[in-house]
């Protein structure tokens, strides 16, 4: 076992939407932002990633525009706009509150 486990559906717009919030990155950086943030726990494999940003970005939750990488590779960089950072609060209240609920029914309460 590899200490990995799958996203929860639904999640990956969230962690996006979060990884963003820091600043503008393009998409290699965001996975790998994600992995090391959850301590190699998460991981965002490409075909999740790519059409997760482009629905992002048709609900303008975020914006992408074209520069070089730190390798001088053009790539896409990608940043969240207001409407994101809104949706962004929204979701992560929904997610406290259903972590909350999961931990209660797993407790017994």
């Amino acid at each position: 076992m590899t200490g990995r486990i799958e996203l929860p559906q639904g999640t990956l717009d969230l962690l996006i939407l979060r990884t963003l919030l820091t600043g503008p990155q393009h998409g290699w950086a965001i996975s790998e932002r994600v992995q090391q943030v959850s301590s190699e726990v998460l991981s965002i494999q490409q075909g999740s990633l790519y059409p997760a940003l482009h629905r992002l970005e048709r609900r303008a939750w975020i914006k992408a525009t074209w520069g070089t990488s730190d390798n001088n590779r053009r790539a896409k960089y990608y940043e969240l706009t207001r409407a994101g950072k809104k949706q962004l609060e929204a979701e992560t209240e929904a997610w406290r509150k259903l972590a909350v609920a999961v931990e209660q029914v797993l407790e017994g309460a």
